[in-house]
């Protein structure tokens, strides 16, 4: 089904669903899904709206300019219009852990995310043979700190050749530059465990063990120039107990991990995120 997106944002007032709903009744739209939320600290209102193009009498080309014309203007909104065709592009980003790209892969394959994957890009050739058996083009890109500059210039070459429309880092263990985000404002979807900023450096999982964490958890969210302070999309949260080994901690990691990365693609690609002031309003 060919089906419109409006997310929308304005000052908090009255009348704004109705007249949303009477523009979209007016043209013969069939509404699908409708929420709302009022940040009653900032007095603003953000809305998702979609509804069935088939029996839609305004054409794609002139949804935005009538809105803007007739409802937009008045409430001094702040809008984006989305279609869900054709399916974005999403290339994926790794380095050597397979638990978020098999996930996502696998996920992919089976139907549950409509979009479509023209590349994996990785510092490290070893995923390689698993990328290539889902027909996936593998572009293997070494950095070091002398090629990091040409390295991202040839990761945006790639990029723009095959018109992505946003980047999931599927624990892609490099930090991008200031001028390869700016390339993709709120199009750069992170991976982290949920112990930053507690436990840092490469072995999180064993100094948790240490502490006696209770809890493992991990969140998916934008990124920024800010390292992993992005505006977050998902979090998910597992018990453990003094039993797990190290092992098994970071295995209860990754499954979460996993989890939570789909979910916050699946959310991207429903366009259900709202990015505001570095946090979100997810649409259900």
């Amino acid at each position: 089904m060919d089906k419109a997106i409006l997310i929308i944002q304005c000052p908090d007032q009255k009348g704004i669903v109705a007249e949303v709903s009477r523009f979209l009744y007016s043209y013969n739209g069939n509404i699908l899904e409708v929420d709302q939320h009022v940040d009653e600290e900032m007095g603003l209102f953000f809305m998702r709206a979609a509804w069935e193009l088939d029996s839609f009498s305004l054409k794609k080309e002139e949804i935005s300019s009538r809105f803007e014309a007739e409802v937009g203007q008045r409430f001094r909104m702040e809008f984006k219009l989305h279609f869900n065709f054709p399916k974005p592009r999403m290339a994926i980003f790794v380095s050597k852990l397979s638990h978020c790209l098999f996930d996502i892969l696998g996920r992919h394959h089976a139907g549950q995310l409509e979009v479509e994957i023209p590349m994996v890009i990785s510092n490290h050739p070893d995923l390689q043979t698993i990328v290539e058996a889902f027909g996936i083009p593998f572009f293997h890109i070494p950095i070091t700190a002398a090629t990091k500059e040409s390295a991202e210039a040839e990761q945006l070459r790639l990029l723009r050749e095959q018109g992505v429309d946003f980047v999931v880092l599927a624990r892609y263990m490099q930090i991008l530059s200031g001028d390869f985000i700016r390339n993709f404002p709120n199009r750069i979807i992170n991976i982290h465990h949920s112990f930053l900023p507690a436990f840092v450096g490469a072995r999180p999982y064993h100094a948790a063990y240490e502490r006696g964490v209770k809890i493992i958890g991990a969140t998916a969210h934008y990124v920024t120039e800010v390292l992993d302070a992005g505006p977050i999309i998902e979090q998910e949260v597992a018990r453990v107990r003094h039993h797990n080994t190290v092992a098994e901690l970071v295995q209860i990691g990754q499954d979460v991990e996993k989890v939570t990365l789909s979910k916050a693609i699946k959310y991207h690609l429903d366009r259900k995120v709202l990015a505001f002031k570095n946090k979100t309003v997810i649409f259900y």
